[in-house]
């Protein structure tokens, strides 16, 4: 036997593992769900064949479209927390004493436990008795003005931009703090020295030979924050909101969940986590499309 045959034998030897738990966990419930989309199931009865009942009902939901303008406003943060996240890279890229420290400092926020960070933050916007409405009460005593903090999580204007700030704060000193690091830590030394040669200042050094170097990372960073954005928000509103007030914080991964485990629509919840899929590859592939060029022209 060839030495190219044992060394592929090998190869697709360690991948089965992996190959098999994709196709068993992963793939047959993806078809399953692609099934489910075209019948009617509440769990209880046997599923009733609908055709494209679900897809032409979806179409037609108000709630649907209302709950993707959510999904869709909540992402603002990303574009947020990129720039805070390549600001701390930068700081943090200084070869200063304990520098390491503050690293850590940042990055724990991402690996504490989500539900006891939610939990936390819903104490902090408490209206009553919060951290953030005791500072604004403060202030206001301070200067002798009428301050009064808002009801962050009950107000429909104001419960999108509360769960905003908290996104930003647990994701800026994340994987995406951690990605520019290492993107920074890449960028060849002569380029600076060439530039300084040239007269070059701090901002022409880094919008002239950082942001270039960067930009697969940053286009790396923004591709999979848009797709984890249209999947995210289930969490939080799960725990501090229920979705609430009137609905202003469901977003559509909490909107499937209630269609298939609280109102026991399968079908319908199927339905919508196509759509979204769909969303997702198409904003994706015309990302790739319009901007993936842009990305390797330096």
């Amino acid at each position: 036997m060839k030495s190219s045959t044992k060394e592929a034998i090998a190869a697709y030897g360690f991948l089965a593992p992996n190959l098999f738990g994709f196709l068993i966990f992963t793939s047959l419930p993806v078809l399953a769900s692609m099934g489910l989309s075209f019948v009617n199931w509440d769990l209880f009865s046997p599923p009733q064949f609908a055709g494209f009942n679900n897809y032409m009902n979806l179409f037609r939901d108000p709630a649907f479209w209302k709950f993707c303008w959510n999904t869709v406003y909540l992402m603002m943060a990303i574009p947020i927390s990129m720039a805070g996240s390549l600001l701390l890279a930068l700081a943090l890229n200084q070869k200063l004493k304990g520098i390491v420290f503050f690293r850590t400092v940042y990055f724990l926020p991402t690996i504490c436990s989500g539900v006891a960070i939610y939990m936390l933050w819903k104490l902090l916007y408490n209206p009553d008795f919060g951290l953030f409405n005791y500072v604004i009460g403060k202030i206001g005593e301070l200067f002798h003005l009428p301050l009064r903090g808002p009801s962050w999580l009950t107000d429909e204007n104001w419960a999108k931009p509360a769960l905003i700030i908290m996104g930003v704060w647990g994701t800026v000193g994340g994987y995406n703090m951690i990605l520019y690091l290492a993107a920074l830590q890449g960028v060849p030394r002569d380029l600076y020295e060439a530039a300084e040669i040239d007269g070059a200042n701090s901002w022409q050094k880094f919008w002239n030979v950082t942001w270039p170097q960067i930009s697969p990372t940053t286009f790396f960073i923004a591709t999979m924050s848009i797709i984890g954005g249209f999947q995210a928000g289930f969490d939080p509103a799960f725990i501090m909101t229920g979705g609430g007030p009137n609905g202003s914080t469901t977003t559509i991964i909490y909107y499937i969940f209630n269609n298939a485990f609280k109102w026991h629509q399968m079908g319908y919840a199927a339905a919508i986590s196509w759509i979204l899929f769909l969303i997702i590859f198409t904003i994706t592939v015309l990302k790739w499309k319009f901007f993936g060029k842009a990305v390797y022209y330096y």
